[in-house]
């Protein structure tokens, strides 16, 4: 990463802050660093990162019981999860620029809010409609909170150790997979699914006060300081990392956003919560690996995600009768995307260069526009070829993404980080 944080995350750009990183952040020595990163924000930034993920994938173990209560069919009810995306996909670039003044302790107190809107709402819901709008509602308020995340955690560190607070933060992600969604599918079992979301906006309050105990604050971004969209474009590099993006994300969530009809369909649909728990302590493991490598490994790193998740493909698609070989591909499934995001959030970052704030940009934009298709496709296979069709789509579509990886080996995913 270069030695100035831009308030870049998963995608939308935000203000360039150079006095956090050069005259604000902790000293050069290894032992004072580690001593002075701010863990308890950080940790109140993964905590953050977490809902959103959560509140984007908590509907995948809940299908069933939301569709009955919902009136409507599970397909239908696995578009709650696209409709989400789609409002961080329309709206990201747009209101991240609208709000790009705000302080960013305001603005991240907005979006946070937001979720707790969001899901109060659609526990409370009986209308496939009004549920509808509250996740869309909820996709929005993601936009904007992943225009600040992973910057607030670049501010909190030096040049060489921003990928270990991002890690830091990120690490939501696989804490969402590996705990939240097994959580609430088990305490949707147990009580009800509504349930689940309202443990959701309880948490969300929680991390309001805990934001505003902890976190710092930084001013927002300077009128001249807007990214240019299609000159990032032609940066080397941001479109190969741009594409592996959106066709990767697309593969995933094909999968993913309806693993519970097809493990069902497999007759393991009472052991989702087990399945999603062994799927996400494996995403733990790859990113606490990518976390310690990547800042010399992210090429190999990326290549060895693409052909886990390939091998977990290929396991579901002929070995699947097998029980034992389900929760084994979960596993090499969880290896593969674990460290998915904090790979590709890197090479935007380090493909760009002066560019990263733009390239952020459509990042975040392709990488929700892909959780849409990929909810809107996963739905189309789901009632027109059956389930068993996923792994096949997935395995169709990580091939052309290990070849742009591959071929990507001077800009994009090269052999070498840029060192800053």
């Amino acid at each position: 990463m270069s030695s100035t944080a831009s308030d870049t995350s998963l995608g939308s750009p935000v203000g360039t802050d150079t006095d956090a990183d050069a005259g604000n952040g902790p000293s050069r020595g290894d032992g004072q660093e580690r001593q002075r990163l701010p863990l308890l924000a950080l940790l109140a930034l993964a905590t953050a990162v977490f809902i959103t993920s959560l509140t984007e994938t908590l509907p995948a173990g809940l299908l069933p019981a939301m569709s009955h209560d919902l009136r409507v069919s599970e397909s239908a009810t696995g578009q709650t999860v696209t409709i989400y995306a789609i409002g961080t996909a329309l709206t990201a670039i747009p209101l991240t620029a609208a709000t790009a003044g705000w302080r960013r302790k305001r603005l991240l107190l907005a979006a946070m809010g937001g979720f707790a809107l969001a899901n109060t709402v659609t526990a409370v819901s009986s209308h496939y409609g009004l549920t509808m709008a509250a996740r869309f509602v909820a996709g929005v308020a993601a936009g904007l909170a992943w225009a600040l995340l992973a910057g607030y955690a670049r501010r909190m560190a030096p040049a060489h150790l921003q990928g270990k607070a991002i890690a830091i933060a990120m690490a939501g992600i696989p804490l969402a997979l590996s705990l939240g969604v097994p959580a609430g599918t088990f305490l949707g079992k147990v009580t009800d699914w509504r349930v689940a979301f309202l443990a959701m906006t309880a948490l969300t309050v929680v991390l309001l006060l805990w934001i505003v105990a902890a976190v710092p604050d930084h001013p927002g971004q300077g009128r001249g300081e807007r990214p240019r969209m299609l000159r990032a474009l032609r940066v080397p590099g941001v479109a190969p990392v741009l594409f592996v993006t959106l066709v990767f994300v697309l593969a995933h969530t094909i999968l993913y956003a309806y693993i519970a009809p097809y493990l069902d369909d497999l007759g393991l649909g009472d052991s989702a919560d087990l399945v999603l728990l062994v799927f996400g302590v494996a995403s733990l493991a790859s990113i606490w690996v990518v976390g310690a490598q990547i800042h010399h490994r992210l090429r190999v790193l990326t290549i060895a995600s693409t052909l886990l998740v390939a091998v977990a493909a290929a396991l579901l698609a002929v070995l699947s009768d097998h029980a034992a070989l389900v929760y084994v591909a979960a596993v090499l499934w969880g290896l593969g995307w674990g460290g998915v995001p904090t790979l590709l959030q890197t090479a935007a970052a380090d493909a760009g260069g002066e560019a990263a704030d733009a390239a952020q940009a459509m990042l975040v934009t392709l990488w929700n526009g892909a959780m849409a298709g990929g909810g809107v496709l996963g739905g189309v296979l789901l009632g027109g070829l059956g389930s068993d069709s996923f792994p096949w789509a997935v395995l169709l579509l990580l091939a052309p993404v290990l070849a742009v990886v591959l071929a990507a080996r001077r800009h994009g995913f090269p052999g070498s980080r840029p060192t800053g």
